[in-house]
């Protein structure tokens, strides 16, 4: 048996599996610690099917954790960004792009240095490891503790990055959190470099997160590995955790995607998973969330890592009402909501009050809403029927009929039948598809580069990259067995010389639960 956990921003779901199979699951208020509300989520499902902390074979965890610590820019660490590539990029310096309450919550440093490549290996200049040393006292000397190394082209060549690590290293003692930025985005240096920035400052964190977790399961007797859920749907070790926590970012509606897969049948779909606090609308694509293909920006700083193309709508069951309007959002009383809903005996009118007096559920104290017109109270879901449907209708990439299926605890607030699309369907255990889609994640290896095709060797030379792929699976922890290929990008670059193409491969397998 397994469990799979996911912790949002109003709710905690979890459930115990036997392979694909639901033995027990629950739903519980998100703590404020967030923390105690994964213990007492596991305490539950213990209640309601017990078990011994040894027929446990491993725990999957889904966290806002690091996302909301970005957002609300608390608990981050003393940060400096280091560049590789002068002469070249001195116009664009490092985190120029970033909110100035983000820089001052990271106390940023920014420094350049000589080193890069062209985007086919060739140098743009030889390091300085002195300038490095200077540059590194220069941290040491104003309390740095985590560095985020990127270099020009590190995709391509990525040994002047660990070169850098080593002399960076050496100055600040082992104790410094060093990010790379060649482990962390993709081809695109400021997206990159501001993506290795976040996961350096969120270093620190992450070593406390990732302990508390242990501790809290390990509390319930269970000595099984923990792992977290990744953007895109496979899973994470807790060192890994520890080295890239900005991994974790959409691990909860990717979750409910992965979930929405493996209750509804369906590989291709699209999915509108109501929670809480927000309606997140996703595609999936061979069991997979579609991938976005641009940059993203999360709490105002533009990035490359990959992510899953999510549209959100301030929609869910603790979403403020509005009377006059008759819309919903994007306020929410969140995890608050067993508190200050009115059917649960508090004063503020939210979705669920609207789903309750519209006779779509029976939950709380369905007479504290009486007094709310049956009219009104449909016309709201009508509206919420229609906002989901236009970004759904935004999200597809043909007018081809594209089913649709509805998961979360929220999903009571949309109709038996959407707009536009049709019937909604709703898989057994959708309300806690999350947790079901972090207990079933799969390990995963990505590449991104970009090669020179030689002319005659071109197949040679994507089976390489394939295999990479594959490799870094396996290393990962997937059973060799059942890694296969799921995405695979090639992309011409006319614009380069030397037939320089991008290529990107992704591969995916089982849990190797034997290691």
């Amino acid at each position: 048996m397994h469990i799979g956990i996911d912790v949002g921003g109003t709710n905690t779901d979890a459930v115990l599996m036997e392979g694909t199979s639901v033995l027990a699951s629950v739903k519980r208020s998100t703590s404020a610690d967030v923390t105690s509300g994964i213990v007492a989520a596991i305490e539950s499902l213990r209640a309601d099917r017990p078990f011994e902390g040894s027929d446990i074979a491993a725990v999957m965890i889904g966290t806002t954790h690091f996302i909301n610590a970005l957002v609300q820019a608390r608990n981050l660490a003393p940060t400096a960004a280091l560049r590789l590539g002068l002469p070249a990029t001195r116009a664009l310096p490092p985190l120029i792009d970033w909110p100035g309450e983000l820089r001052q919550a990271i106390s940023a440093r920014t420094y350049l240095a000589h080193g890069g490549y062209e985007f086919d290996g060739r140098p743009i200049s030889p390091l300085d490891a002195d300038e490095l040393r200077r540059h590194a006292a220069d941290m040491a000397a104003n309390g740095i503790r985590s560095v985020a190394i990127s270099s020009v082209f590190s995709p391509v060549n990525h040994d002047l990055e660990l070169t850098a690590a080593d002399i960076v290293r050496e100055e600040l003692g082992d104790g410094a959190a060093i990010s790379l930025s060649h482990e962390i985005g993709r081809i695109g240096l400021l997206e990159r470099e501001n993506a290795t920035v976040i996961n350096a400052a969120l270093r620190e964190l992450a070593v406390e997160i990732v302990d508390g977790l242990s501790s809290a399961v390990r509390a319930q007797g269970i000595a099984a590995p923990i792992f977290l859920s990744q953007n895109d749907g496979t899973l994470m070790d807790e060192e890994f955790v520890r080295r890239y926590p900005v991994a974790t970012f959409a691990s909860g509606p990717t979750n409910s995607m992965r979930g929405a897969a493996a209750t509804s049948g369906l590989v291709d779909c699209a999915v509108v998973d109501v929670g809480g606090t927000t309606a997140d609308i996703g595609l999936l694509v061979n069991g997979f969330p579609r991938e976005t293909s641009t940059e993203v920006t999360v709490a105002g700083v533009r990035t490359n890592f990959r992510m899953p193309d999510v549209l959100s709508l301030g929609i869910g069951g603790g979403s403020h009402v509005h009377e006059a309007t008759r819309e919903v959002g994007p306020t929410s009383v969140g995890y608050r909501l067993t508190a200050e809903a009115l059917v649960f005996g508090g004063s503020t009118l939210t979705a669920t009050d609207i789903a309750v007096a519209a006779g779509r559920v029976d939950i709380g104290d369905a007479d504290r809403v009486r007094h709310i017109d049956r009219g009104f109270a449909l016309s709201v879901i009508d509206r919420i029927a229609e906002r989901v449907a236009e970004a759904v209708d935004r999200m597809r990439t043909s007018a081809a009929p594209i089913p649709v299926v509805a998961v979360g605890g929220g999903s009571i607030l949309l109709p038996d039948v959407l707009p536009i699309f049709g019937e909604v369907q709703r898989p057994d255990n959708y309300a806690v598809a999350n947790a079901i889609g972090a207990s079933i994640a799969q390990v995963g290896g990505e590449i991104d580069k970009v090669v020179a095709v030689d002319p005659g060797r071109r197949d040679a030379i994507l089976d390489d990259v394939r295999q990479e792929a594959v490799d870094k699976a396996i290393a990962a922890g997937a059973t060799p067995k059942s890694v296969q290929i799921v995405d695979f990008d090639e992309v011409p670059l006319p614009y380069l010389p030397g037939n320089a193409t991008r290529v990107r491969a992704k591969a995916v397998g089982d849990l190797d639960m034997s290691r």
